[in-house]
């Protein structure tokens, strides 16, 4: 699939229970699945490193949704205290939200869903998975603070790829701790000679090669 095959995001607006989120849907005519991104500390659905992820996922063939798990008053608030970005309860509330959203929309409520989470959304990712099991079908972290899903890492029992950075020497522990509490399928990827963005040459390719087929395997 060439860059110019692939679909075109559209911006789509998420009317959650409390809250409406804008997000960015790229939806292919024949999608084989959908990912759903929930970024990091302090990013959004504009972040190069979510996006270039992305389009890799795309030319597989994976619809994409980026979103904003925050309002443009909260991200305001953020940026100064930081109190939002490591409210995981909240974050994941909204990622619930927007896989509900999905499984609601008349283009994608019948394609196989799985969760991208960086940072702190990996977490996230993982409280809404094990929220969702019947809808949730693949996890993939990136560079993750997984150990902050707390008591639902335990009921987690969808297929789990935790991708660390081999420098990433703190995170890499707390994976590791966490990779043991999943229930179902499981991987830990370490990315050797990778820091936690990993702005590295080549690290981030490997990253959305790794998380493209994992997402691949337990979707399509």
């Amino acid at each position: 699939m060439s860059t110019s095959d692939l679909a075109t995001p559209r911006p789509v607006r998420l009317d959650l229970a409390d809250v409406a989120l804008n997000g960015d849907l790229s939806l292919g005519a024949d999608a084989v699945g959908l990912v759903v991104f929930a970024h990091g500390s302090g990013s959004s659905r504009h972040s190069s490193r979510n996006r270039a992820v992305a389009e890799v996922f795309q030319h597989a063939g994976l619809a994409t949704l980026l979103l904003d798990l925050l309002t443009e008053s909260e991200e305001r608030t953020d940026e100064s205290t930081a109190e939002f970005r490591f409210n995981i309860p909240l974050l994941a509330e909204r990622v619930v939200g927007a896989i509900d959203w999905a499984q609601a929309h008349p283009a994608t409520e019948t394609i196989p869903l799985g969760v991208f989470g960086a940072s702190t959304g990996a977490a996230a990712a993982l409280i809404a998975a094990a929220a969702r099991p019947a809808i949730v079908r693949a996890v993939v972290s990136r560079g993750g603070r997984a150990d902050l899903a707390g008591a639902s890492l335990d009921s987690v029992a969808v297929p789990t790829l935790l991708i660390v950075g081999g420098l990433d020497e703190v995170v890499l522990q707390l994976n590791r701790e966490a990779f043991e509490r999943l229930k179902g399928p499981r991987e830990l990827q370490i990315v050797e000679g990778a820091t936690h963005l990993f702005p590295e040459p080549g690290a981030l390719d490997r990253v959305a090669q790794v998380a493209r087929d994992w997402f691949v395997r337990y979707l399509v």
